[in-house]
């Protein structure tokens, strides 16, 4: 069994920890990492001469070059909002969750995703926003999960809803998604490990929820499978696995609002909405 390993990115450079120990590994880039064989290999003997510091305050997003990809219609709370927000083609989704083929799509380049305790966006022209707690995957460049992250996938569910071919305006804007806090090297991640969101408004809770990933009805490798397919990643990518929570439809986030979304042994991901 693995030690699990998480690499924070920072101004300084990528910061390993093992336990309650944390290195400076000032010459080894997050694009390195995702395109070795190997990961955690080749992160174990930089920790003996990486130069010891306190755990970072101020972090980066955990990507460099990676693209972002997402999974749909992974849970059947996802397929069952998904369906009532559509106007008319709500039996796409009730097709997508049974077929054997995934939904996948476009998320984000590294410019359009956010660094724990910096702000997403919703976009001005949307009025039904909501935040997707989501299991992010870390994938090499041979298409090897090597590691996890949290991730939220912020989604305009009026414009998709108003027709499905408005996927893309629904999910791709500037602040459209945050990573972090770190990615966590380790082995694979249990099917019982719990997520939460908590979303908070003027100092309040205005939602709280719990899934677990023991939720999806398709497996991470599955997932990845399907992406690697007929398709290429030179600097690596990661992986947004789909959301069992959804906030109820008279629900919408505000700018100002604070979400926090945590994942069992990944860690919690903090951001403001603006």
């Amino acid at each position: 069994m693995l030690q699990p390993i998480t690499l924070y990115r920072t101004a300084s450079g990528l910061v390993a920890q093992r336990g309650e120990d944390c290195f400076l590994l000032a010459d080894l880039t997050m694009d390195a990492v995702f395109q070795h064989a190997d990961p955690h290999s080749l992160l174990e003997p930089m920790l003996s001469y990486g130069k010891p510091v306190e755990r970072p305050a101020e972090l980066l997003s955990p990507i460099q070059s990676q693209e972002v990809w997402a999974s749909g219609v992974t849970y059947l709370r996802s397929r069952d909002a998904r369906m009532e927000e559509s106007k008319d083609g709500g039996s796409v989704y009730d097709r997508v969750y049974a077929a054997e083929r995934p939904e996948l799509f476009f998320k984000a380049t590294p410019h359009r995703v956010v660094a724990p305790g910096a702000a997403v966006r919703i976009r001005a022209d949307s009025k039904w926003n909501v935040p997707e707690p989501e299991v992010a995957l870390a994938i090499n460049t041979a298409g090897k999960i090597f590691g996890y992250t949290v991730g939220n996938d912020m989604s305009s569910r009026d414009i998709e809803g108003e027709n499905p071919l408005y996927l893309p305006q629904a999910k791709v804007y500037l602040g459209c998604c945050a990573l972090g806090p770190g990615i966590v090297v380790r082995d694979p991640l249990p099917r019982e490990t719990a997520i939460e969101l908590r979303i908070r408004r003027g100092g309040a809770e205005v939602f709280s929820g719990a899934t677990s990933v023991s939720q999806m009805k398709r497996t991470f490798d599955e997932l990845a499978g399907w992406l690697m397919r007929e398709n290429g990643f030179p600097a690596g990518c990661v992986l947004l696995t789909g959301t069992g929570l959804v906030p109820p439809n008279e629900f919408t986030l505000a700018q100002g609002d604070e979400v926090a979304i945590t994942i069992a042994s990944i860690g919690t991901l903090r951001n403001t909405v603006a």
